[in-house]
């Protein structure tokens, strides 16, 4: 797995490049981390990430620590694996508030 990050004003876009599991979720917490404080918006493209387990749950929900500024944290380009992934998380946990994830999103497609 790999990423590339890409800085445009005060939005973040970490573009993943394979898996993301236990064994690399570390690296992509800690791409999150060394943000610049003035970015405020986060945007996980996982257009090439094909397979997430349940450690791309943590990377996606988890809060973030008080000492790094609040951003706001949003998804693109889900391949199907990780949406079943997101949709099924939501299903048994109703309070992950899928459309913080996915701003752009009706409700209604998320409650299919």
């Amino acid at each position: 797995m790999h990423f590339t990050t890409r800085i445009d004003g005060s939005t973040a876009r970490i573009t993943v490049h394979g898996d993301i599991d236990y064994d690399t979720l570390p690296t992509l917490r800690a791409a999150a981390a060394t943000l610049p404080p003035s970015v405020t918006e986060l945007v996980w493209d996982l257009e090439h990430a094909r397979f997430m387990d349940v450690a791309g749950l943590h990377l996606l929900f988890e809060q973030q620590a008080p000492e790094y500024p609040p951003r706001r944290t949003t998804v693109t380009n889900l391949a199907p694996q990780p949406l079943r992934l997101l949709l099924l998380a939501a299903e048994l946990k109703p309070d992950l508030e899928l459309t913080r994830l996915f701003p752009d999103t009706p409700t209604a497609l998320l409650d299919d």
